[in-house]
């Protein structure tokens, strides 16, 4: 019985307790995450609310559980669409090789030079800050990153035997892709989008802290940031709650992929 890697089982446990939540948060949430009340302003963790209140008397927990289907829906989204445009441009380009895969490695290599934010600034001038600019900021910057790791694992299943074999029964290569390369490369993609989509919530935070992601009242994390930086000193809660769910987001993200990796590479995590 295969032995499950432990930071498997603590990124799932922290995953799945943040999908809980985002879950949670499209049914019932301790207030109003919207709902205003000044006089409550400012209350600290304990007070009036599991996390206390902000600015304007929202409760903060609410806002950090209907944020948390904002950021986790947008980095899935996004990673999902750069995921499968990226792994089908480095399936390709190690399917046919030549000239063609040096352009689609050309292409990735261009795409790689815009980050999200600034691919951000340049669609917000355009579409404005939305939810759809951060998805396709994100999904930009994702398409590059799946289409190296799929193109390496790719060329790799291109070279086996039975690649040979599935030649000289007369199937072509995106047969042999479908059939073969991909099925063989799934771990790889899973593991990637794990990862890819915890540094899709940093990089949704980032885009909403600069005015870049969805709009009020929608609640986000990055915007909860941006807009506690006023009251850090008489509300440090306010910066902590949005900050430390991200980091957790995050860190279950990157543990679930790490236990992946191992769980599907188990010499790396004897040599680990």
């Amino acid at each position: 019985m295969t032995r499950l890697p432990k930071s498997l089982i603590i990124g799932a446990i922290i995953t799945a307790i943040m999908v809980g939540a985002a879950l949670l948060s499209r049914v019932w949430t301790p207030a109003d995450p919207t709902g205003m009340n000044i006089v409550a302003r400012l209350k600290p963790p304990g007070a009036a609310g599991l996390f206390g209140t902000d600015q304007i008397g929202r409760d903060v927990l609410s806002i950090i559980m209907a944020g948390a289907w904002t950021s986790l829906g947008i980095a899935v989204v996004a990673t999902v669409i750069g995921g499968g445009i990226g792994t089908l441009l480095g399936v390709t380009a190690a399917a046919k090789g030549g000239r063609l895969e040096r352009l689609v490695m050309s292409f990735n290599g261009v795409l790689f030079a815009f980050p999200p934010i600034l691919s951000a600034i340049l669609l917000g001038a355009l579409l404005g800050p939305g939810a759809l600019t951060s998805i396709i900021a994100i999904g930009i910057f994702m398409v590059p990153v799946f289409a190296r790791v799929t193109r390496a694992a790719a060329i790799q299943i291109w070279a086996r035997d039975y690649i040979n074999a599935a030649r000289m029964a007369g199937k072509g290569d995106a047969r042999i892709t479908m059939e073969h390369v991909l099925p063989n490369i799934s771990a790889q993609i899973i593991v990637q989008l794990a990862i890819q989509t915890g540094l899709g919530i940093l990089s949704e935070a980032g885009l909403s802290f600069l005015g870049m992601g969805v709009s009020p009242p929608t609640p986000s994390w990055g915007r909860m940031l941006s807009e506690s930086q006023t009251f850090l000193d008489a509300a440090p809660h306010l910066v902590l709650a949005p900050g430390l769910a991200i980091a957790i987001t995050v860190l279950g993200l990157n543990l679930l992929g790490d236990g992946l990796r191992d769980l599907t590479d188990p010499r790396r995590g004897q040599n680990g």
